[in-house]
């Protein structure tokens, strides 16, 4: 699976490998940021609509945008290193593992910002 590969060369570092992320996510660093989250269903990645998380990868977390307002973190833009098909394989790949009730209500979040 290229999400797979794509995931474990760029995201993984950070996010985990069994996407996990990082210890005490929930906490802020002593620099003021929040450690990455994790992509499974523990994680809040599956509350965001499609557009935001392809967003999100591209851009990096903006400010006003897709973080709240003077947000400062440590999510890199990976515009200029994956392409868009790229980008909708990894966030393939991390769906794959969500269970059938979180991939539904993630679902249901991207239709209900689409209408």
């Amino acid at each position: 699976m290229q999400g797979r590969a794509i995931y474990a060369n760029n995201c993984a570092a950070c996010h985990g490998e069994s996407l996990q992320g990082q210890p005490n996510w929930r906490d802020r660093m002593p620099n003021g940021r929040l450690p990455a989250p994790p992509h499974d269903k523990t994680g809040h990645t599956w509350h965001h609509p499609d557009a935001m998380l392809v967003d999100m990868v591209k851009n990096g977390l903006v400010p006003g945008k897709t973080a709240p307002p003077s947000y400062v973190s440590d999510m890199p833009a990976y515009r200029d290193i994956l392409s868009d098909q790229e980008i909708i394989a990894v966030l393939a790949y991390i769906k794959s593992n969500w269970p059938p009730k979180v991939l539904e209500a993630q679902k249901d979040v991207t239709l209900q910002r689409q209408n």
